[in-house]
This record gives C-alpha cells, structure tokens and sequence, in this order.
C-alpha cells in the first residue's frame, strides 16, 4: 500500500527536549544497531527522520512490528528511491541540512547508490556519517552477512557464557549485540564526534562494527588472554560460574534467583541467612564448591522464590529474583522509577511501552503520540530543507518520492 501524506503539521525540531534538541539524523536503517542507536538518539531529543524506500519503485526494507523500536514514538519518515537520481538529490537535499547521517547496508553500497560519505560531505562537510555493519568497512569479514548470534560467536560471547544441555553454546535472550556492541556503540560514537565537532567545526566519518563491539564487551576475558596466556570460559573465573557465590539456585516454586555474592562480607551474610555457616570460609576453596552448591541448592529448595527475596534481597547477600519479561513490565520497582510509559498508537490505540529510561533522557508528555507507519513527512522535510514546492512536485510525479 502506498503511504500517504500526513496532513497534520509534522512536529518542528525546536519541539524536541533533551540534550541532542537541535540535532537532525537521517536513519536510512529500519531495524538492528543502527536503529538501535537512533532510537536512543532520539529519546535524548535529536530529530530523527526514519528513511526509506519508495514502495512503487520495488524497494525492500524491513518493517519492524508495531509496537518495535518504541513504536518510531518522536521521528519522522520519508519514502525516496536511491537508485533514481530524482531520488538521491532529493536525499542529498535532506543530508545537506542534517547533522547526522546513519546506514547499515553492506560495505560499499551506499557508494554505488551515490549517497556514500563522500557524496554526503560534499554537501555538507560538516556532517557525522556513521556506516554500521557487523564486521566493519574493511577486513576479511566485511562482506558476511550476520545477525546478533553471528557477532556474539566471533566475539567471544557464546564461548564464554554457560553450555546448554548438548555442550552447545546458548541462544541469549536478548539481542546484545544490537543493543549494546552495535546500537549503544553507534551513538555513543555519534555523539562524540558531535562533541568534537562543536569544538573544532570538523565532521566525521564512523565505520562502527558490531563485532568489535562485542570484542570490548569481552575485553576482561580477552585481556586477561593477551595477558597472561590464560584460556577464559564457562566455569573460568567468579564471574562465569566457578564458585557457588556467583550461580542461579532454583526455589520450591520451580522459579529461580540469582545469587551474586562476590564479596567475602556478602557471601558470609547469606551463608548465615541460609544455615549454611560452616562454608563461611570456604568461598573460593575450589574442593569445597560441590559442597556449598548442594548445600545452596537444598536451602533454596526450602521455601518459594519470593519468599527468599524477602529475606535475603535487603539483606546485603547479592540475591535478587530471576523475572520474567511479564514480570518485569508488572514490576513496582522498575514502575517506581517511571520505566513504562502511555502511547496512542493510530490504528492500534492505547498501549503502554518502556519510556525513555537511560540517564539524561527526557520524559514526552503522556500519552505518547506515535507515528502513523502508512504516512510520511517526505513534503514538508524536502521543504524544510530549501527544495522548491515545483522539485518535490516533480519528484513526486516521477514516482521517486512518496
């Protein structure tokens, strides 16, 4: 179905509240790092302008589900076919006034589309061009495709968390590679060079790989490799489960709590908490953890989980209660701290989504009003950049607009 026009007034960057209000990024991704990192962008205050391909014109590009990515809550969308060239100036239009520009296609096809940093820079020579792939612009990965499991395997990441039944390494339950090796890298990158460039006038050009950024992520594990010649893994150290203070425990309610107690004062405060003094001396004797597992184990087993976070969760043992994702939007501590949010979404209605929850981000006004995915503000941004009511006319006769 073709998107149509919104005919409301799209809203103005100077609407926008935060620390990045003022700042504009073209996001030619629609899901994964790069609409990671513009996501957070935007909930910082950048006015992020969400680019895509014209429908008529064959273009394919992933449509993230409704309530994805915040529901889009705070960008605008314009539609543009790349490959026309009524399409590339019409970009090159909007890139000339942004201040950031972000893709994810594989290495070297932005050049071939005439949109690469160099087309970017020539009209806007400021401009913070972040290119975000999994494996980076250059080296004998660059031309493989890859998901967030990809990047967690050549980064160290599945090696080194607990096997599953088979000996396998496991499927995380979260995309952490997209989320924090890609997305958190992007704009944390991104805003950087727009720090350096408010200092010196000079743009820049970012080539965030993903994989790289899962390699920082496991940088303990594989300086303490480069270090000392030591091979990390499961069960290697306090932090991937060699000691019984570091585990998941299962109580009488089949449910499950995360103990953590790497402090000697923490363990022995659970120790006693669980009748278990006689281990109070033993946290890191290594003969003695099949002991102390067992002794855990059966204490545990002793009464429902939410019980033993009663007793233990204040109590300064490190324990806290394994949640799950319906127990964590129901959860009063994160409702406490306002971590969920109202939105109004224009054919799904009412819902309620996370809110902008990292630090220095600011709160929309409730309920939020969430884009409508069947329109577009192609128009009104061409215009807001200087191009002419007859060459957005013409563009959009053409068929390379929408």
């Amino acid at each position: 179905m073709a998107a149509r026009t919104d005919p409301r007034p799209a809203a103005a960057p100077s609407a926008r509240r935060g620390p990045l209000a003022g700042t504009t990024v073209l996001d030619l991704a629609s899901v994964g790092p790069a609409a990671r990192a513009t996501r957070l962008l935007a909930d910082y205050g950048a006015e992020v302008v969400k680019v895509g391909p014209v429908p008529a014109a064959g273009g394919v590009q992933i449509e993230p589900p409704f309530f994805a990515y915040s529901g889009q809550r705070g960008t605008r969308r314009v539609l543009v076919d790349l490959k026309a060239e009524g399409g590339r100036q019409a970009f090159l239009a909007l890139a000339a006034r942004a201040d950031v520009v972000v893709e994810s296609f594989r290495p070297g096809v932005v050049d071939r589309l005439g949109v690469g940093y160099a087309a970017v820079r020539e009209v806007n020579p400021a401009v913070v061009y972040c290119a975000t792939s999994g494996y980076g612009q250059r080296g004998p990965r660059s031309g493989w495709a890859g998901h967030d499991l990809d990047y967690l395997a050549v980064g160290g990441y599945l090696a080194s968390t607990g096997p599953r039944a088979d000996g396998g390494p496991p499927v995380p339950g979260a995309t952490v590679a997209d989320a924090a090796a890609g997305g958190m890298q992007a704009a944390l990158a991104i805003t950087v060079a727009l720090a350096g460039r408010a200092a010196t006038g000079e743009g820049a050009y970012l080539d965030v790989s993903v994989a790289d950024g899962v390699l920082w992520l496991m940088s303990l594990a594989v300086d303490e490799h480069l270090a000392t010649g030591a091979e990390p893994g499961p069960g290697h150290d306090i932090l991937t489960g060699r000691y019984a203070c570091y585990d998941a425990y299962r109580a009488a309610d089949g449910r499950w709590l995360a103990v953590a107690a790497i402090e000697h004062k923490f363990f022995a405060n659970l120790c006693r908490a669980l009748g278990c003094e006689r281990w109070i001396d033993h946290q890191l004797d290594d003969a003695a953890q099949d002991g102390i597992r067992a002794d855990f184990a059966a204490a545990f087993a002793a009464h429902p989980r939410d019980h033993w976070v009663a007793a233990l969760a204040g109590a300064d043992t490190c324990v806290a209660p394994v949640l799950a994702v319906a127990e964590v939007a129901a959860d009063p501590g994160f409702a406490e701290r306002g971590a969920v949010i109202e939105a109004r979404h224009p054919t799904r209605g009412a819902l309620r989504q996370v809110a902008p929850v990292l630090a220095g981000m600011a709160r929309p006004p409730e309920p939020v009003e969430l884009p409508d995915p069947g329109t577009t503000d192609t128009e009104a941004l061409l215009q807001e950049a200087g191009v002419d009511a007859g060459t957005v006319a013409a563009w959009r006769a053409e068929g390379v607009i929408a």
